[in-house]
């Protein structure tokens, strides 16, 4: 087996790791904090990354376009949880109806994307992506190091906002017992409009790195939400660091697979990882099993 080139296509697995790093952290945050099953994440992802599309595309500074996508991210998640999965909480909604009504905005805005911008791949083609050869047979471009660079920065920067403020550890009494936080008088709505905030805005830069490398089409969505969730449980529900390590480990799967099957087993490597912990491991690599 050439070294080479299972070296490239390991570098090639921890660049496309970072991004489903970044939106499995997202969505575990949602999920282990307010319980909401948010299968609109995926669209939320898509969103932010044609927004950047679009900025880029007209000449817009990219740190506009960045703040852009950030916020289409954040408006939408926020919508999401006022004017959708609150109303039907109220109502005392099942799993099951939280999981049709994200699913069929997650299906309208995939067709309204389509509508606007075109079926085909849409990218941003910008010098952080033109690989160079680092060595022989090895290419690798700077987006790789601005790809880890930016997962970790904000996956530390989001430990320490949970860690260290009063918000932050509201957010996480909030998903341990919810009862406790009404009984200290805070507010448990404004502390999940805040969660899927934080929680979407980790979905922009994921979207618009994947925008600079691989390119978006409409039903990208599909894919970073199936991973995101297979992501949650191979790192263990409620774990932060557990989605992010996760969904490392299932972007190096993915690359990995090519070095024996073709390219349409991509995706199905990562689900295999996921099969292979919920036969072995279901508690997920930083899961805790639960008293009985």
């Amino acid at each position: 087996m050439d070294a080479m080139l299972v070296l490239q296509l390991l570098l090639g697995g921890l660049q496309t790791g970072a991004i489903y790093a970044l939106t499995a952290a997202g969505f575990a945050l949602i999920f282990g904090t307010t319980r909401v099953f948010h299968v609109a994440h995926g669209a939320t992802f898509t969103l932010a990354g044609y927004v950047f599309v679009f900025a880029w595309n007209a000449g817009w500074h990219p740190a506009l376009g960045v703040l852009a996508a950030v916020a289409v991210a954040v408006l939408f998640g926020i919508g999401m949880e006022r004017f959708v999965y609150r109303p039907i909480q109220r109502h005392e909604g099942s799993f099951f109806t939280v999981f049709v009504a994200a699913f069929g905005v997650s299906i309208v805005v995939q067709n309204l994307v389509g509508m606007v911008a075109g079926r085909g791949f849409a990218n941003v083609d910008t010098t952080l992506s033109r690989a160079v050869e680092v060595l022989p047979e090895v290419f690798l471009a700077q987006v790789f190091w601005v790809a880890i660079g930016v997962a970790v920065v904000l996956f530390v920067a989001l430990t320490a906002f949970l860690s260290r403020t009063h918000a932050g550890v509201a957010l996480r009494a909030l998903a341990q017992n919810p009862d406790l936080i009404r009984a200290y008088g805070l507010s448990s709505s404004r502390l999940s409009v805040l969660t899927f905030a934080l929680g979407s805005a980790l979905a922009a830069p994921a979207a618009i790195l994947m925008a600079m490398t691989t390119g978006l089409n409409e039903a990208v969505g599909n894919h970073v939400m199936l991973l995101s969730m297979a992501a949650t449980m191979v790192g263990g529900v409620g774990s932060l660091r557990g989605a992010a390590v996760a969904g490392v480990l299932l972007g190096v799967a993915e690359s990995l697979v090519l070095l024996v099957l073709d390219t349409q087993w991509a995706e199905a490597a990562s689900f295999l990882v996921l099969f292979g912990f919920i036969l072995f491991r279901p508690t997920g690599l930083f899961g805790v099993v639960a008293a009985r």
